[in-house]
């Protein structure tokens, strides 16, 4: 049998800085296990590359890696480590090709908004790019995330700090009471293998065909829509609340990964706080083409195009506005960034649990701390943030050191649910309905719709549905937890898959598992009373309360959703490893950028990589591979107990020092790990590792306090990047003669 192949992903920001440092060390590591190893470029500007490659010469062109990941997910050897990448806005996307042109590669300007076909067309190539386009390629099969017990250890010895909350807070979530896509929402499971068609009939007009969409039997199809009026009255409710309480005003949304529907709602927000500038200016506004649904960065951004006597006009005006509106939750205080800034700053499954480890607060204008309404608009998913909100309230801060843990198991694969909504997802140009026809000519689904309103559909496949419920079983049994199937009966989507849930159960050995099955809103009350007693629960889960949960509990449990084991079984027989969020990477880039400090923390790989091993060996890898993962797995429990991750400040350990302690305590296990050659081969190497620890640091340090170059944000030079990632002479000499 041949070697294993396993993918590394190339990704960007943070994660991709820390590849270079980390690679190299697991190429020497794994040398003789029988394990190949590609890098594979899926980062934001290898994929905008790849999809412009036949406007580049030869030696600038890259091929379509997500493409071809797309079909190793498909087939029983798949192994991929995949890193966090960007799910990119629109701004985010246009500072990218503005980087990579720079660079020389003959990129087109995004056409913002396009007047000619070929616009069009390039726009439709760009949108491509756009969200979370890599996710849902590869997510072929459903997701087991959860802290390792080496973590969950590492967390209660050194607990993170949570702010205090005062019994007297006023911060509080908001939704929406009607109208929204909880109301609206009607679901019908195919019969058959059926080719179904979304169909417009507008009140002035011809029906038309928006979307025909293929459908197997079994499968779960459900539909809803978000009136566009309602939400404006309720943006405009939650701001006089603010301003009446003087509480923050902040709104939790998913611009990246639900990047049609969200930036709208997004939009929206800032056309009722900003209501007045809108009224003044609202012909400027539209001749120089500003979209509120990218922020008022969007604004800053195209404002220059207006005489200078109107541009200060507006920023008066916008002045007078915050004095009369509540104050904002800040993205950044000191450089006057709001919330409103950028769609894709205020994630809320990082901005709320972020909110609630600082005591129920968010930063203010003028760096203060404060009490915030918390605006979650659709009521499906806002109602277990209530609860858990109004939870704290009553009983106070979480201690890290005395909770118990919430893994997860999630409906994830094929594109589940709303996170698949993406091409299914209008907004009407009239009034009228939307009708769902089945193919044997019957209306399965009908939506009466206002103009402007949100429509998307969505959808969970019967095999993704049933392997769900199979992994939630068994991940109960080897556990001896608690599985909790959070579904809401009152929910058509929901009241469907409760159906296919028990029908899945019928033939399963349930022997010593305990399941329920509740709304989230009591599944989130069912789970907090363990949670706080220090008991664990697996939370059984839909796409979006995956992604959701996995962000939250984490981060209350250990600071960070990072550290999260991360692992889809894919439904072909192979894996897919994820290495933990991204959320924070920008951050770290910046500093690395301004003072050559790298905090990311690789345990995410690190992990990963052990899981990664041992399914490499049933692939065709050395049994040596078996060997090594396991003396990794114990070398990042020393990494966690000697508390040698990255810290924040200049000076002290960072990324490239952390991974100095990786590889040594590596070497260690292996030089005392029962295979004759393996420790014949690492214990000079720990050796060396050991004498040379002071050097080693000192080399790395001497590169601190000053701005790193790598050539580009978005997209590096890899000669730069791996010398400022690899500064040690000394260590490399070592790691690269293994």
């Amino acid at each position: 049998m041949g070697n294993a192949k396993v993918v590394w992903t190339k990704i960007d920001e943070a994660p991709a800085l820390a590849t270079y440092s980390l690679l190299p060390i697991v190429r020497a590591f794994t040398k003789d296990a029988g394990v190949d190893w590609e890098l594979r470029d899926i980062s934001l500007a290898g994929r905008i590359i790849a999809e412009f490659s036949d406007r580049l010469p030869e030696e600038k062109r890259l091929p379509d890696e997500l493409a071809y990941l797309g079909e190793l997910v498909l087939k029983p050897e798949a192994n991929i480590i995949k890193l966090p990448n960007i799910s990119a806005s629109v701004p985010q996307l246009v500072a990218a090709i503005k980087e990579l042109q720079t660079q020389g590669y003959d990129i087109p300007d995004y056409p913002e908004e396009p007047k000619t076909k070929e616009e069009v067309e390039l726009k439709n190539r760009f949108a491509k790019l756009l969200g979370s386009a890599v996710n849902p390629v590869l997510r072929q099969g459903n997701s087991d995330r959860r802290l390792s017990s080496a973590v969950k250890s590492y967390a209660k010895k050194h607990p993170h700090k949570m702010r205090d909350v005062s019994p007297d807070s006023k911060s509080y979530v908001a939704h929406m009471e009607k109208n929204d896509f909880y109301q609206n929402e009607q679901s019908f499971i195919s019969d058959k293998d059926q080719t179904l068609k979304i169909i417009f009939e507008p009140k002035s007009g011809e029906p038309e065909v928006m979307k025909e969409v293929e459908a197997k039997k079994g499968e779960v199809f459900s539909a809803s829509r978000l009136n566009r009026k309602e939400l404006k009255n309720f943006y405009a409710q939650v701001i006089e609340d603010a301003k009446q309480k003087d509480i923050l005003f902040s709104l939790h949304l998913k611009a990246t990964m639900m990047k049609v529907s969200d930036p709208a709602m997004f939009g929206d927000a800032i056309r009722v706080y900003y209501k007045e500038l809108f009224d003044k200016f609202g012909k400027e506004l539209e001749e120089i083409g500003f979209d509120p649904n990218n922020g008022l960065a969007d604004l800053e951004a195209k404002m220059q195009k207006l005489p200078d006597g109107v541009q200060e006009d507006i920023k008066a005006c916008i002045e007078d506005i915050y004095k009369k509106q509540p104050r904002m939750y800040m993205v950044d205080s000191d450089a006057g960034i709001t919330n409103l800034h950028r769609p894709n700053d205020v994630i809320i499954d990082a901005s709320i649990p972020a909110t609630i480890k600082n005591g129920l607060k968010g930063w203010g204008p003028k760096g203060e701390v404060d009490d915030t309404v918390i605006t979650v608009p659709d009521r499906t998913y806002a109602r277990m943030y209530k609860e858990i909100v109004a939870d704290i309230v009553k009983n106070g801060q979480f201690d890290p050191a005395k909770v118990g843990t919430v893994q997860n198991i999630g409906l994830m694969a094929k594109k589940a649910e709303e996170y698949g909504s993406h091409d299914k997802t209008f907004f009407p140009y009239d009034d009228g309905v939307i009708k769902t026809i089945d193919e044997d000519g019957n209306t399965v689904m009908c939506h009466e719709v206002e103009e402007g309103d949100i429509w998307r559909a969505y959808s969970a496949k019967d095999e993704a549905i049933v392997d769900w419920v199979k992994l939630a079983v068994r991940r109960a049994k080897e556990s001896g937890l608690p599985i909790v199937f959070w579904l809401d009966s009152n929910r058509a989507h929901d009241a469907n898959l409760i159906k296919k849930v028990l029908d899945t159960l019928k033939n399963e050995d349930l022997e010593g598992v305990e399941y329920h099955i509740m709304a989230p809103e009591q599944a989130m009350k069912y789970t907090l009373k363990r949670f706080r007693a220090g008991e664990g629960t697996i939370s059984v889960t839909g796409n979006v309360l995956r992604d959701y949960l996995t962000d939250l509990f984490p981060i209350i449990e250990v600071g960070t959703s990072a550290r999260t084991l991360s692992i889809v079984p894919l439904l072909a027989g192979g894996g897919v490893f994820e290495t933990g969020a991204g959320g924070s990477a920008p951050k770290h880039v910046e500093q690395f950028l301004k003072e050559g400090h790298l905090r990311w923390d690789s345990l995410g790989e690190f992990m990963a990589l052990v899981e990664s091993l041992k399914l490499a060996v049933k692939q065709g890898a050395s049994e040596k591979a078996t060997i090594i993962a396991d003396a990794l797995d114990r070398a990042v429990g020393q990494y966690l107990d000697k508390d040698l991750t990255p810290k924040r400040k200049v000076g002290e350990l960072d990324n490239r020092g952390s991974h100095y302690y990786l590889a040594r305590f590596w070497a260690e296990e292996l030089a005392k790990c029962g295979d004759p050659e393996l420790e014949a081969k690492f214990a000079p190497v720990a050796q060396k590792l050991a004498e040379n620890e002071e050097k080693i640091l000192a080399e790395i340090k001497a590169t601190e306090g000053k701005p790193a170059d790598i050539g580009g944000y978005y997209h590096p030079d890899d000669k730069k990047a791996e010398a400022a990632m690899r500064p040690s002479k000394v260590f490399n000499e070592i790691i690269d003669n293994i």
